[in-house]
Formats: structure tokens, C-alpha cells, sequence
């Protein structure tokens, strides 16, 4: 099995004690750290998706750390989607962990069983859609709506893509842009259709290719990626992938890029323009603080921009189109107050028409079509709160081209 590493101990016993009148009072974890477990698909040097979880669990600590929450973080790190995830799980488990949290979305199958073995740990499986429905009263999902955030990073491509058309560096049917997926179901394709369609509101003439590699974070397949839509003819990189290595290959073509989790500008300083990213701060700071206080979690939660969990990092200036910082900010504000609804179905096509209707996911197993539809006031609602955090669209909206098969 593998060894498990502590990343960070919080004060074993904090007390504070106050007397007035004879009274006394403690902090909220008087007697002894909480601990807990965090299984994570890579580990902080892909400067990507783990890099931005482990942030995001780092501050939830610092800030329980303030209020005076004892805390005992136990990480183990770079697991592939496999039977190893089970042993992980069991061990952080066995090490005494009141809540395990699994980063990764082919982690959840063996998360599960772990569950029925340790009733009174909470079992967090992040990105996915499962746990929520399984019948355990101890598993749990989160997701965010992290379409909005791409929709962003494509409104700052689509600005960019009309400075190059301006200037005669491309036409407006050379605004291609090439996009590395990581694998082809509704997670991936929710994403790229959010990006694309964000292009597309300032930039009309533009269309997408798409590269999957069938990994989620592998830095040689994805440079590869890359490279291939280039060599098509994309002037724009983007990517649901998990390492930098489309930012970097961007860089070295000469050509632009936006990215996923964290801030690639320091990577990739003459392409990269903004990356959007999920903000876990707040989500693992209020569950394990539910957990601590004996407060029950929600079985699925969706965090959104309009609440702050998904964010934009800072707009590279130096290369970013004029007006590009006014154009973002005013589709941040237009997504938070509703005004502007990402898959509003009028603005995009599939095989020639306009959708009408579309499964969402079945939330109580009556299979009811009135819960099963995503459509309704001219919009899909993805990650619909009443539904699930995970993203359920499918449908490939006319503009997109898929280079290879599925995974």
C-alpha cells in the first residue's frame, strides 16, 4: 500500500479559556485535530488541477487554522483511477480521517466501497455524480459550474481573435481555434461548448477543433495535442486537460492560449491570456467545518460564479486584445446577475437546428420527464442545482469538429 504522507498539522488541542462569572468557554475543536484526507490524481508539480486543489485545501486549513479549528490534513498523491484509489481511501480511513476527499472523476467507483467499511467517515467524491444517488448516507459530490468561467476565457479569446482579423494576420474564417480534451463525455464537452460559445458572442466567424488524448493529465500527450491543431491551423489553444504543456507548446508556435486551473501566464508569458479555474476554498472549508461542528453536508453541491467559486485568474495585459479587460468584466457581471444564460439554446445550433429538449439526469429514479428535461425558458441548464453539480450536456454544437474518436 502506498505511504501516506502529512502535509500539515494544526495544533494538536487548542483552549482558549475565558472566565467571567465563573463561566468558561472553548474553541470549537478543543480536544483534539480533526483529520483529514485528501486523494489526489497527481500531485502540486503539474502546476494544474491537483496544484489547484491542494491551494484551495491549504487555504480552507489556514482559515479553520484562524478561527481556532485543530486540523490534521493527510494527502496522498498520484493515484491513477484504479484499485490503489480503494487502498487510499481504506488507509486514511483506518488512520482515523473523519472526511476523505477524492479529486479526481474516475475515483468515485472505488471510493464507494470504502464507504460501506467506515460508516461514520465522510466520503467527498469532487467531479462527479454518483455518490449522491448511491444510498449511502456518508458520500458526497461537489462540482461548480465551471462552463460560466470558460465562457469568460472565451469572450478574452474571441477578443483577441478579432484583433488578428483587424490587423490582416488572419481572415475571418483562419479564426480556428484548437482545444486539447482530456477525454469526450459531458464533463469535457459541457466545458469546450461554454468556451466556444463565449468566442463566438464577440467573435461570429470563429470555429473549433478538437484533440482528446484519453488522460486527464499526461504533459507528453497533450503537448502532442497540441502541436496536431496547430498543424490544422488553430491560432487559439485551449484545454480540459490538467497539466501546462498546451500552454508551453502555444508559446513556442507563435500562437495564443487560454487555460484551465491555474495561471499559465508565468509558463507560457507570450500566449497564454487568462485561465479559469474553480475556487475549493470555500467548499472545503465549510464542510469540514460541518463536520467539526456535527452539521450535515448537502449529498451534491454546485458552486457558481455568481457565489464566488468560479473565477477567472488575471488577464494577461501584455498580449490581451484592447478593451479585453472591460469585455470580461462586463460578462462576469452579466453571467452573476443572469442577464447573460451560457447555453441559452438561440445562440447555437446542433446538426442544423436549435434544441428544443434535452435529458438532463433522473433525480429520483421515477424516471419523470418533467425532472428528466434541461430545457425550458430557452435555456439548458447545466449543473442545475436540483439535478447535479456534474455537467450532463452531450450534444456537439455546430462550429466544433472532433479530430479523432471518442474516449
Amino acid at each position: 500500500m502506498k505511504k501516506i504522507t502529512v502535509v500539515l498539522l494544526v495544533a494538536l488541542v487548542v483552549m482558549t479559556a475565558v472566565f467571567a462569572g465563573g463561566a468558561s468557554e472553548t474553541t470549537p475543536a478543543a480536544n483534539a485535530a480533526t483529520k483529514v484526507g485528501l486523494v489526489v490524481i497527481n500531485d502540486e508539480n503539474d502546476l494544474g488541477y491537483t496544484w489547484n486543489f491542494m491551494n484551495g485545501m491549504n487555504a480552507a486549513i489556514d482559515q479553520l487554522k484562524a478561527e481556532g479549528y485543530a486540523v490534521e490534513l493527510i494527502v496522498d498523491r498520484g493515484h491513477l483511477e484504479d484499485e490503489t484509489v480503494t487502498d487510499a481511501n481504506r488507509e486514511l480511513a483506518a488512520a482515523g480521517c473523519k472526511v476523505i476527499f477524492n479529486n479526481s472523476y474516475g475515483f468515485e467507483q472505488f471510493m464507494q466501497p470504502v464507504a460501506d467499511e467506515f460508516p461514520k467517515v465522510q466520503f467527498v467524491s469532487l467531479t462527479n455524480c454518483g455518490s449522491q444517488l448511491d444510498g449511502r448516507d456518508n458520500t458526497y459530490n461537489a462540482f461548480a459550474s465551471i462552463y460560466e468561467g470558460r465562457y469568460v476565457a472565451g469572450v478574452a479569446a474571441g477578443m483577441k481573435l478579432n484583433q488578428m482579423i483587424s490587423e490582416g494576420r488572419i481572415t475571418a474564417d483562419q479564426a480556428v481555434v484548437g482545444y486539447v480534451g482530456a477525454y469526450s463525455f459531458a464533463e469535457v464537452i459541457s466545458g469546450m461548448s461554454g468556451y466556444f460559445l463565449g468566442i463566438r458572442s464577440v467573435c461570429p466567424s470563429a470555429t473549433m477543433i478538437v484533440q482528446f488524448v484519453g488522460s486527464w493529465g499526461d504533459p507528453t500527450l497533450e503537448a502532442a495535442a497540441a502541436d496536431a491543431l496547430i498543424a490544422k491551423g488553430a491560432v487559439m489553444i485551449s484545454q480540459h486537460s490538467d497539466t501546462t504543456t498546451p500552454a508551453t507548446e502555444a508559446a513556442k508556435a507563435g500562437v495564443f492560449h487560454t487555460g484551465y486551473n491555474t495561471d499559465m501566464t508565468s509558463q507560457a508569458p507570450t500566449a497564454s491570456l487568462l485561465s479559469c479555474r474553480i475556487d475549493w476554498q470555500p467548499y472545503f472549508y465549510t464542510f469540514i467545518k460541518n463536520v467539526i461542528d456535527g452539521v450535515k453536508n448537502p449529498s451534491d453541491y454546485c458552486g457558481t460564479m455568481a457565489n464566488g467559486d468560479v473565477k477567472v485568474t488575471a488577464l494577461n495585459a501584455a498580449i490581451a486584445a484592447p478593451g479585453t479587460q472591460a469585455a470580461i468584466d462586463q460578462a462576469i457581471a452579466d453571467i452573476k446577475s443572469g442577464k447573460v444564460q451560457v447555453f441559452d439554446v438561440s445562440k447555437f445550433t446542433v446538426n442544423g437546428e436549435h434544441m428544443t429538449s434535452a435529458f438532463a439526469v433522473d433525480t429520483d429514479g421515477d424516471f419523470n420527464a418533467d425532472t428528466y428535461e434541461a430545457i425550458w425558458d430557452g435555456v439548458f441548464h447545466e449543473s442545475y442545482p436540483e439535478f447535479q453539480s456534474a455537467p450532463y450536456l452531450t450534444a456537439v454544437i455546430d462550429g466544433i469538429t472532433w479530430l479523432n474518436a471518442a474516449f
